[in-house]
């Protein structure tokens, strides 16, 4: 359950339990007699979530459907003994670093020789690598670091060896993931080595597209645009959760920076990078956040004209610096300034997308649903992005293959086309 960096804990254990002689299946239950849940425990609505998995399964055990349930990952990190003493039909929880302690629990050894290998749950064709652990930055709203600990990079060779090793499998696609991007080498190397990372795996034969998401703007290691721009293997495309513009609640949050500082940073990527797209996340209903300090935001989003936006309401989490304030924004304002934000960005993706039409756009396939074809360009990422739909009756393309797509229509998130040659086969 969760974020992308819980599916690549979860693609380990399934590696490492299949080592082992266990069958294993992902998100397909229904003739298991052991269930693993691998919680979430971000925001209320994700932990939420997460419980209603335990509990739903916890009733499968009591009803005698299932042997044994066991819970590990970000919420049983968090709040093991709370669970413990509420759900205590649980054989047993573990911690966001526990995987050695729970395959003991299965008589299972966890196999180090199996490092840099991963069964993949994701299309054969695209795969999440995640180059670091925890977080060191100190933002007042988030419990991250209070489950996954201090910040640990993996080093490059570690990195290059398993995606040398996905794109063997015919991965072609990795999207670089971590609590904090930008952070990547300071432990181990001393000095922020993402641009070496990049390099690196840009040369790993297999691998046509590198995608970058969770880069923290503060300090960002402006070399990183000058890679991208550089390697072609290396999409234009970053992620950078800004979470707002008010420079008031930018100090409150404890983001290390100011509202004229992300714009000259805004500035400088697509002056190095003139097609960059350019993705975010916003938090509204912060502590305190004012209607003017909310209207900061919605100017900055008007004039930073954003390819990518991703809305978040404030979660009030107990041992956060912010925790300590009220939590006085009410849910009904939180919902009304996320719905304005989202209608205003909808009108910008709407506009940005119809100035696509005409174009020939290099796409990747995912899937095949309901008559279309569905795939992404290099500014798009699975699952949170716009998607390109072909008509499956006129057009055929093999999925996980690129095609060239002339664009003929476009809607707020989706662009429909037709496939005008395949690129590699």
């Amino acid at each position: 359950m969760g974020c992308s960096k819980n599916l690549v804990d979860s693609e380990n254990m399934i590696t490492q339990l299949r080592a082992n002689d266990y069958q294993v299946a992902h998100e397909d239950n229904k003739d298991a007699n052991i269930i693993i849940i691998n919680t979430c425990g971000f925001i209320d609505l994700a932990k939420e979530e997460s419980v209603n998995a335990i509990l739903e399964n916890a009733a499968r055990k009591t009803k005698g459907e299932i042997d044994k349930l066991y819970v590990t990952g970000c919420l049983s990190e968090r709040y093991k003994k709370d669970l413990e003493r509420e759900i205590p039909e649980v054989d047993a929880y573990f911690g966001t670093l526990e995987l050695p302690g729970l395959l003991a629990k299965l008589n299972a050894d966890y196999k180090h020789e199996l490092i840099g290998e991963r069964i993949i749950t994701t299309p054969q064709h695209y795969a999440y690598l995640k180059i670091s652990e925890g977080c060191n930055r100190t933002c007042s709203f988030c419990a991250i670091p209070l489950m996954r600990g201090q910040h640990v990079s993996k080093t490059i060779e570690q990195l290059v060896l398993e995606a040398k090793n996905l794109a063997k499998h015919g991965v072609k696609e990795l999207m670089l993931i971590a609590q904090e991007l930008t952070y990547y080498g300071l432990d181990v190397y001393k000095k922020r080595a993402l641009p070496e990372l990049l390099h690196a795996l840009a040369d790993v034969e297999g691998i046509d597209w590198i995608r970058l998401h969770y880069a923290y703007p503060s300090k960002f290691p402006r070399e990183v645009f000058d890679v991208i721009a550089e390697r072609p293997e290396i999409c234009n495309y970053l992620d950078m959760p800004l979470q707002h513009a008010s420079d008031s609640v930018l100090e409150r949050m404890r983001r290390q920076i100011t509202q004229r500082e992300t714009r000259d940073l805004i500035e400088h990527a697509r002056k190095v990078i003139p097609n960059i797209t350019l993705r975010t996340t916003m938090l509204v209903g912060f502590p305190g956040e004012t209607d003017q300090e909310f209207q900061e935001l919605l100017d900055f989003v008007e004039d930073m004209q954003f390819e990518r936006v991703g809305v978040f309401q404030y979660s009030h989490e107990e041992d956060t610096r912010a925790y300590e304030w009220q939590d006085d924004v009410p849910a009904e304002v939180k919902m009304e300034r996320a719905n304005e934000l989202m209608a205003l960005q909808q009108g910008i993706s709407y506009e940005k997308n119809q100035s696509k039409i005409g174009q020939n756009l290099k796409v990747l396939f995912d899937r095949k649903e309901g008559g279309y074809f569905y795939g992404r360009t290099e500014g798009d990422s699975p699952e949170v992005d716009n998607e390109v739909l072909v008509d499956a009756k006129t057009n055929y393309v093999r999925l996980g293959d690129f095609a060239q797509v002339l664009i003929t229509d476009a809607s707020e998130y989706d662009l429909y086309g037709k496939v005008m040659g395949s690129e590699q086969s």
